[in-house]
């Protein structure tokens, strides 16, 4: 049995003649748009008209690309965030550096000043560490007996004495600092002219003036200063301030505390006194001799006629 469409399709011209009218409609179309621009009006309007549907079915593509941006932003957030971090600890410890090295130029230069004053060869050292022994204020310094160093050569800073040298080794040296208990330095009150020996107190990081009457003339805030009698210290270096004076013990001797005035545990950069002269003075002139005035009126007589 034969199937046929219903009267209803097979209404109208064929379908390739519909082809060709539609064709021939659009090319009619494009023509007239390309030289008369005649369907500007008509393409706005149906752009109007269709943009709602195209922002519909463009909103997937837009949400993807969206979350896309989101994470991605998100990672490159957190990842400056982490350089940020980085450089802050960064500029942090080069300021923490630029402070130190300011510090220690400033007191390098003291130490250069306070040399230039002393008037003698000193050698710049460096303290490498502590002495292992924790019942005693030793140091170990970088310099030793291929520089100069000998034991009994003073130590000071830019602010008074520091210690002495005990040991030397051919490329570095013990320092004994004046807070150690076995070591004394005789010294003198710069107010009243008063001779003492201010002894070591250890770990408490105190010097005290031992045997001392009651009535001394030393008062809190006096300055002490080395006196030069034991040969080993040159004199007028400072060494302490006057603490506390107790004179009402129960002793015959008054408890008198000074506190020192160098940087003993804050300083990494010591001067070592050589105790040579830092200028060699050249030798005094020859003296003329001495001629007897009978000996030169003797000579005048023979050379006269």
């Amino acid at each position: 049995m034969e199937y046929s469409p219903p009267p209803l399709f097979k209404q109208g011209a064929s379908a390739r003649a519909k082809m060709l009218l539609f064709a021939l409609i659009a090319v009619v179309l494009l023509m007239a748009d390309a030289r008369l621009n005649a369907l500007a009006a008509i393409r706005q309007v149906v752009g109007v008209a269709l943009y709602p549907l195209q922002v519909i079915a463009m909103m997937p593509r837009d949400a993807f690309f969206a979350t896309t941006d989101y994470f991605t932003t998100l990672a490159t957030l957190k990842e400056e965030n982490r350089q940020m971090r980085e450089q802050r600890v960064l500029n942090a410890q080069q300021l923490q550096q630029s402070h130190q090295l300011l510090a220690e130029n400033a007191y390098l230069r003291k130490l250069l000043e306070a040399s230039e004053r002393l008037q003698m060869r000193t050698v710049m050292s460096e303290i490498l560490y502590d002495a292992r022994d924790p019942f005693s204020r030793k140091i170990i310094l970088d310099r030793g007996e291929r520089h100069g160093l000998k034991p009994g050569q003073p130590v000071i800073d830019d602010l008074g004495v520091v210690g002495q040298v005990t040991r030397t080794f051919p490329f570095t040296a013990e320092v004994t600092l004046l807070t150690d208990k076995d070591h004394a330095i005789p010294v003198q009150v710069l107010r009243s002219g008063v001779r003492s020996v201010a002894y070591g107190r250890g770990q408490t990081g105190e010097l005290e003036l031992r045997f001392m009457a009651s009535n001394a003339d030393i008062r809190k805030g006096d300055v002490l200063i080395t006196s030069g009698i034991d040969g080993v210290y040159p004199a007028g270096l400072a060494v302490a301030t006057v603490a506390s004076v107790d004179s009402k013990t129960s002793d015959a001797f008054a408890r008198i505390l000074c506190e020192p005035a160098a940087g003993v545990s804050r300083h990494r950069q010591l001067l070592v006194l050589l105790g040579d002269p830092a200028v060699q003075l050249p030798p005094p002139p020859p003296e003329a001799p001495v001629v007897d005035p009978r000996a030169r009126r003797a000579t005048s007589e023979k050379g006269e006629p």
